[in-house]
Parts: structure tokens; sequence; C-alpha cells
């Protein structure tokens, strides 16, 4: 018998929020974890499918697309399913990506299980905002963002230092297994923790197909169309005209259809739409670094898979005190602040990258990883919140799957830019050059989002 809400909450009184917080955290983990320890296997998995460049960023750009589409999903699985079957499902689908992806046998069978990978924690990502805005108290969000956010960050943390000794010790295909005992813990603290009758579970519109599509059309042909610049004007216009007049057709069908996928009064909120730019933005940084940082480390500065992984784990450990401090401070310190300095403080890390050298010690290279992570610290529980404080209860479940969107779409098309001039530079200079101006463009990134960030300020009402 499975227990109802009014059950569980007699059973565990206040800690109930808590568990169920928990719960999805580290269900957020492993989707996560699997997003990010597949970079440090990138030039193991070229060598073994003889990838070029362009073809291998696909294992992470192809997750990340399948992730932003399944985005805008969420608040509808949510009416439609509740709480614990959508949540059931997209562990069960992350489960089945990560045991299949490990045995796939030729290149296409493993971009097909990233997809499916990304499907799952896509769905898995907003659902942590949500539940924290709509169970907490304004007082105690601060905390609980902090708290999940400490969770959250060591799965990057983690992810490319365990993934880098698994790689050297039992090759790439074990880094797809690390997501399977967190997907069965999340599957028994289910079972236990949420309720059938979950209170985000209601009427249903019919889930906006045309809209979906549109969606789907637009972000492929873009981001094939980016790949394709590579061979020339003709074969990438091909492809982005197509994606640039999907994705005007996705946002008028949007503003027509009050049923959509997307609600775009919610742009209406000054300081929501600021906090989507800023999301957009700071996730074409943050993403793009994120699958640059362990390929420079191996490419261009010659370490191995385990110390380009290991060069991250102090910084997570340093991100992990820093955003629970910063959760703290969200309740107390105007958000955009908080944004603000830790743009300021990542755009700096990636300029101090870029100068980098042959020469650069590996101590030095732990301090500006460092330095990046706290700036990341400081803006991962204040950017949603800042966004979506003063919206309506009903409106948050759409807010942060926006929010969640805009953030994993420039990471997407973040992704795919980065791979695109590095490989121009590559072809044009040496290696460590070709990535110092690639880091110098993540750097502008990171500073451009710092604009978008101080205008959350006129409309903040914290």
């Amino acid at each position: 018998m499975h227990p109802t809400l009014e059950e569980l909450r007699a059973r565990y009184g206040e800690r109930h929020k808590w568990l169920v917080l928990l719960t999805v955290m580290i269900g957020t983990m492993a989707s996560i974890l699997s997003s990010t320890i597949v970079n440090v296997a990138v030039p193991d998995l070229s060598r073994h499918f003889s990838l070029g460049q362009e073809r291998a960023q696909w294992v992470s750009a192809g997750f990340m697309l399948a992730m932003t589409l399944s985005m805008l999903t969420t608040p509808w699985l949510l009416l439609r399913f509740g709480l614990r079957r959508t949540y059931t499902g997209s562990i069960l689908l992350l489960l089945f990506g990560g045991l299949v992806g490990g045995f796939s046998v030729n290149y296409p069978m493993l971009l097909a299980m990233r997809v499916v990978e990304g499907l799952a924690a896509g769905v898995l990502q907003p659902i942590p905002s949500i539940v924290v805005l709509r169970a907490f108290d304004r007082g105690e969000q601060g905390r609980a963002m902090g708290i999940f956010g400490f969770g959250v960050v060591l799965a990057p943390a983690i992810g490319p230092s365990v993934g880098g000794f698994l790689v050297e010790l039992f090759g790439w295909r074990s880094i797809f297994f690390v997501v399977v005992p967190f997907c069965l813990l999340v599957l028994f603290m289910v079972r236990r923790l949420l309720a059938v009758n979950s209170p985000m579970q209601g009427e249903a519109r019919p889930l906006d197909r045309v809209g979906l599509l549109l969606a789907a059309i637009g972000i492929t042909c873009l981001l094939n169309g980016l790949v394709h610049l590579h061979d020339g004007w003709a074969e990438a216009a091909a492809l982005l005209v197509p994606g640039i007049l999907a994705t005007l057709a996705f946002i008028f069908w949007q503003l027509r259809n009050p049923a959509g996928l997307m609600n775009m009064q919610l742009f209406s909120h000054r300081q929501f739409a600021m906090g989507a730019m800023v999301a957009f933005i700071y996730g074409a940084g943050l993403f793009g670094s994120t699958y640059l940082f362990p390929v420079y480390m191996q490419m261009a500065l010659h370490y191995s898979p385990s110390e380009a992984g290991v060069v991250l784990l102090p910084a997570g450990v340093v991100l992990g005190f820093t955003i629970v401090g910063a959760g703290r401070l969200t309740d107390r310190v105007a958000p955009y602040l908080l944004v603000s300095a830790g743009l300021a403080l990542l755009a700096l890390s990636f300029a101090l990258m870029a100068f980098g050298t042959r020469g650069t010690g590996y101590l030095a290279l732990l301090g500006i990883a460092i330095l990046g992570r706290v700036g990341l610290g400081f803006v991962l529980p204040a950017l949603s919140l800042g966004a979506m404080r003063g919206l309506g209860v009903d409106l948050v479940a759409q807010g942060s799957s926006i929010i969640n969107f805009m953030r994993q779409l420039g990471g997407a098309i973040g992704v795919s830019v980065v791979g695109i001039v590095l490989e121009w530079r590559l072809a044009a200079g040496s290696p460590v050059q070709a990535f110092g101006e690639t880091f110098m463009l993540v750097a502008a990134l990171c500073a451009l989002a710092i604009l978008a960030a101080w205008r959350m300020r006129q409309s903040d009402k914290s």
C-alpha cells in the first residue's frame, strides 16, 4: 500500500519536507553526474570510435539537447502524473540509459543512450526548485536551496575525479555504470517518502505537441547548423535558417496558445525576464567550460585523465561550503548582488585560464578552478530564487521549468560553440593558444551576463 501525503506528514512531521528534498536532490545528483562525468572520457571515446572533435562534442551536446527539450514537459508531467510517478519514471529512464550505454557497441548506440539519459535528466532538473518554492516558507527557501545546492555541486566536483580513475582502470564503459547505485537508492526513497496524492497533481491540459515539435526542430537545426559552419556557409545556412524560422514559430505559437509549454506572461515580470537572460548566458559559459576544462588538461597540457579529473575535486569541496553560505545569504541579501559577484569571479577564472601556458603549475590550475567554483557557488542558489520570487504559486512550476530550460539551452549552444571555436583555432595555431582563445570567449560570456544580472535589481522585492 502506497502512503498518502497525510500519512507521511503524520509519520515524519516537520522532517518530511526535508526528506523529500533529500530524495529529489540525490536523483538530480545522478542526472548531473551522468552529464559531467563523460567529459573526462571524451579523448578515450574519440580514440575508441575514431571520432573527430566535431562528432565527439555530440556526446555532451546530444545529452544537453535532449535535456533541454524534456524540461519543457516537466510542469505537464507533474500535473498529469504527480511527483511520485513522474520522478519514478524519470529515474528508471536514467537507469536504463546508464546500463545500456555502458554496453554500447558503436557510436550511434552510445549517442542514443546519451539522449535517453538527457531526456530523463531534463524532467528531473526543475523539480527541486519547485519543491523548495512550494514546500518551504520564504524564510527557509534560501537555506533549503543552499543545502540542495551543496549536494548537487558534489556531482560535477566528484564526477570528473571519479571518472578519470575509472577511465584509466576500467575504460570508458565504466563511467556509464556510476549512476546505477544512485538510481537504485532514489527508487527506494521514492517508495518510502513520496506520496501517491501529490499536491502538484491537478487537471492537466493536453500536452502541447505542436510546441514541442517546433522546439525540437528549432533547437536541433540550430545546433547542427552551428556544427556545420566548418563545412561552409551554404551547408550551415541550410540548417540555421529552418532552425531560426522554427524558433520564431515556437515563440509565436506560445504567445497564441495559453495552454502551451511556456507561459509567455512570465516574461512580463522584469525580474523573471532578466533572470532568464542570465540563465541562458550563464549556462553557455558554465557548460562550455565544463566540457572544455578536462579536454584542455589532457590535449594541451598532457595530463592523464585522473589528473585532469582531480584538479576539480578541491574546487568542488570549496564550492559545497560556498553554496551553503550563499544560500543563507539569499534570505537576507538581494539576489542580484550575489549573482553579479559570482559571475564576476567566474569570468575572472576563465580569463586566468586563457593566459595559461604549458609551464602553468598544477597548483595554479587548482587555484583558478577554486576561484571559479566560488563564483559558481554565489550564482546557483540566488538565480532561481531571485528570478521567481513574487510569482504566484500557480506559476512556480512553469517558472522553474523555463529558468532551467534557458540555462540548459544556453549550455547546449555553449558546448557546440566552444567545440566549433576550439576546432577552428586548433587548425590555425598551437593547442595552448587555441584553448586560451576559447577560454577568453567563455570569460566574455560570463562578463556579459553580469549586465543582465545587475538589471534584476530594478524589480527585486527581496
